[in-house]
């Protein structure tokens, strides 16, 4: 066993296949002085019971990119580091029982078409003819993936492992972590064998990720599900045609049924997703065990009686096999499924790759995604889906993570519509005004805990769950959508928008140093601006609002979801010895967006604000006796204002805003409405339009980079771009006769044949009644009346570029009345 060293550049802690694919990566990108310490050994925790399938399949984006990146890891990996490896890629059938999973698994086609790989929907013959044991009833197509298949998961972590060594990364073995503390600019971590100082240390510990930690003072979100796989003797029929065909079949997925089944060997293995599920390791009556190295679970196959008997009804030959043996054991969930993977919240060069459902199909791009976070600052592709900052404080309750995490594993291979809320974990945190906006008939959802309407629908609307499981427009809320929208455009519009996230930077020199990190002008006293923040790459990493108070004083909103995010790339980007402060004011302060043609109307009657202020301007007021911040600008399109007030004032001056609309046609509108509304101007999503996948001027966002500033972050990447011309250019298009679906995220574009770009959200303009997308199209099409196609669904719709101005008043001259 090699002696633990005193000294690393980084020290990674967790030995499964995630941690050796971080060693792997870092050593690849020259970090060998790198250690990884791991309590038992290798693979001792949820790799070596995992069922090694590795999928490329994903409905997002980033996923199916990581995923995807495994698969061309692990082909190669075996002759790379001299270790051999039973890899069998195999294929895979994901079967369709409706017509919406359908839906899904075109968008999934096209999503991987576009990243290079040979994804396609078969028929019920395709299905028989790829895999003749199966019974096609009820079955509408399937999703067929080449590239799926099935790893050993412990040879796979011994590859990784070897390669890292051989590279001079360092493993320690049967050395548990016993704590980590911050010593002069430096991670000392404490084990049994002595302590180690480091750079940079990352949590990879899996399952126990938590107890990690609570070292570092770090809230974990996540809990553990008993997850159980069944292993079936030999089954002749199997043996006999692998046999003769020299290969084995495609793992089957019955994704509406909630299982896989997958050859093993000449038998089979069955691994159902159940909805009678169970945590562990979740109440003070179960504590999870100082050690469950290489253990199980007791069998517990009550729970899977019913996908036993659906599963050998599709496949009867399973039914005449043997039971070989059952594999329970603990897989962590994070409250949305997916991964931690990226810097630790609240702590300098700390790092999570850990809480992975999916560990060994997603093992070998986490680990890519790690070391570029660790060496670069930033990763290849934009990995918000995975970032642990996309959770705040409330999320880390025990209560709420195993609500969340008991709802995702009953419902894994759930489609994922647009206008589903999922019903676990909710009202964690509400608006002022959420019992008003409630009986006013507010449908909710949660955006980072807080409740915001979406819709407002009236007594006889359908607000079942049932009916939001769809792709198409016309749900129940499409109606009372397109009611709002025209309040706003006719009359006026009141949207409660509690979260905002706002932090206030005060003191000298303050908006010097903001100058510097935003590519275009800090606004002057009394005005705002929005300002776009660059990486190095000169990609796009947030926008934020600045509202100056004074010369030293400025208050910066930003989206509900970014709080910790854009939080940290403000407070990790300051002067150590910087003579102004950043402050988090989020939790103090809640907002009413108020816009349309009688919004100064309505305002006029409730305070003697001076409402001839023009555009980007801000001011004090008093409303019903307090304190209120009218700023003007709307991001509905509309003349407005949004109205900031502390949270103990809110009620008060919605009630006299409220009273005061009725006499105007003032009526609620939602989160729907809104997104419909900005469609229309163009104004881009945080994480959907805006994202580090694209450049600042990629964005189309260059009128607001001032490339006459001396220097601000991401200049030398921005002129280079623009000296080499930009390849690709955001549009806004209109999608001529859509059919009964707008485009979704990462919809694919086409021209002649090629794939030419790629959607980056869409949706129904009611103002312009059009299907609007907006996108990202190859440059030489980027010009006003190119068509091209947009791919929804896989179908291919006429979409046409439009000139580069909103499509609702191009002029502005509402928003400016």
């Amino acid at each position: 066993m090699a002696g633990l060293p005193t000294t690393a550049r980084v020290v990674i802690i967790g030995g499964g296949v995630v941690g050796a694919s971080s060693l792997y990566h870092l050593c690849k990108a020259g970090w060998t002085d790198s250690v990884l310490l791991e309590k038992n050994e290798l693979t001792s925790g949820s790799t070596w019971h995992a069922a090694g399938n590795v999928p490329t399949f994903s409905s997002s984006w980033s996923l199916m990119n990581m995923q995807r990146y495994s698969t061309e890891l692990y082909r190669g990996l075996a002759e790379a580091v001299d270790y051999p490896m039973n890899y069998h890629v195999t294929g895979s059938l994901r079967l369709a029982h409706t017509k919406e999973r359908m839906q899904e698994f075109q968008r999934a086609k096209g999503m991987g078409r576009y990243q290079g790989m040979d994804i396609d929907v078969v028929g019920l013959d395709e299905i028989k003819r790829r895999y003749p044991f199966i019974e096609t009833h009820e079955l509408k197509g399937a999703l067929y993936d080449p590239s799926d298949g099935d790893i050993d998961p412990a040879q796979l972590t011994q590859a990784l492992a070897k390669g890292a060594r051989d590279m001079g990364a360092k493993i320690i073995r049967f050395c548990p972590v016993t704590g980590v503390r911050r010593e002069n600019g430096e991670w000392v971590v404490a084990t049994p064998q002595g302590e180690i100082r480091c750079e940079i240390v990352v949590n990879a510990a899996g399952y126990r990720a938590a107890e990690v930690g609570k070292m570092f003072g770090r809230e974990v979100p996540m809990m553990v599900m008993s997850h159980q796989y069944i292993l079936f003797e030999e089954i002749p029929e199997l043996a006999a045609w692998t046999k003769k065909q020299g290969k084995k079949l495609p793992l089957l997925r019955d994704v509406d049924t909630s299982y896989y089944l997958r050859q093993e060997k000449t038998g089979m293995n069955l691994g159902p997703y159940e909805r009678n599920c169970r945590a562990h390791w979740a109440t003070h009556n179960d504590p999870m065990p100082e050690d469950f190295s290489f253990q199980l679970f007791p069998d517990d196959l009550d729970r899977l009686e019913h996908y036993l008997a659906d599963a050998v009804a599709r496949v009867p030959i399973l039914g005449t096999a043997g039971l070989s043996k059952v594999i329970n054991g603990p897989i962590p969930y994070a409250p949305d499924g997916n991964p931690l993977i990226g810097p630790m919240p609240g702590m300098p060069n700390a790092f999570e790759a850990c809480v992975f459902t999916f560990g060994i199909a997603q093992g070998g791009g986490a680990g890519k995604v790690l070391a570029e976070w660790v060496t670069e600052g930033q990763t290849e592709w934009d990995m918000w889906s995975c970032d642990p900052r996309r959770f705040t404080s409330f999320a880390s309750a025990p209560d709420y993570c195993v609500a969340k995490g008991m709802e995702i594993y009953g419902n894994e291979y759930a489609i994922q519509f647009p206008r589903h809320a999922w019903p676990a974990g909710r009202d964690r945190k509400h608006s002022p005004l959420h019992d008003r906006i409630k009986a006013l008939g507010g449908q909710f959802d949660a955006y980072n805990g807080w409740e915001r309407a979406t819709w407002y629908a009236t007594p006889d609307d359908d607000i079942s769950e049932e009916a939001t499981l769809t792709f198409r427009r016309d749900g129940p809320w499409q109606h009372r959508v397109r009611e709002e929208c025209l309040a706003v455009r006719d009359a006026a519009g009141i949207l409660d928008l509690p979260g905002f996230s706002r932090f206030n930077l005060e003191g000298p020199g303050a908006a010097e140093w903001l100058a510097l990190q935003v590519t275009g002008l800090v606004p002057k006293a009394g005005r705002i601006g929005l300002v776009y923040f660059a990486d190095d790459k000169g990609r796009i990493v947030t926008e934020m609002s600045v509202v100056r108070h004074s010369e030293d004083l400025m208050t910066l909103i930003t989206a509900a979801v970014a709080q910790w995010h854009d939080f940290e790339w403000l407070k990790s980007r300051m002067p150590a010895n910087a003579a102004f402060t950043l402050t988090d004011r989020t939790e103090e302060y809640s907002t009413q967006i108020l816009a349309g043609p009688n919004a100064r109307a309505i305002l006029a009657e409730v305070c003697d604000a001076d409402l001839s202020l023009p555009w980007l301007t801000h001011q004090e007021t008093t409303i019903a006796g307090r304190w209120a911040k009218l700023v003007r600008v709307s991001f509905a399109g509309e003349l407005g204002w949004e109205i900031h007030t502390k949270v103990a004032d809110t009620s008060t001056v919605f009630d006299a805003v409220w009273a005061a609309g009725q006499r105007h046609g003032l009526k609620p509108f939602g989160m729907y409405a809104l997104d419909s509304l900005r469609l229309e101007k163009g104004y881009r999503a945080w994480k959907g339009d805006l994202s580090t996948d694209y450049s600042i001027l990629q964005g189309g966002l260059e009128r607001f980079v001032k490339w006459d500033k001396p220097d601000f972050r991401g200049k030398a990447a921005l002129l280079s771009e623009k000296q080499q011309g930009v390849k690709k250019r955001f549009v806004t298009l209109i999608v001529e006769n859509p059919g009964d679906c707008d485009a979704p995220y990462m919809s694919t574009l086409w021209h002649d044949g090629r794939i030419v770009g790629e959607t980056t959200s869409g949706g129904w303009g009611h103002r312009v009644d059009k299907s609007i997308a907006l996108g990202m199209l190859r440059a030489d099409l980027a010009e006003p009346g190119t068509a091209v196609e947009v791919e929804i669904f896989g179908d291919r719709f006429k979409a046409v570029v439009q000139k580069d101005e909103p499509l609702w008043d191009p002029k502005n001259e509402r928003l400016r009345a």
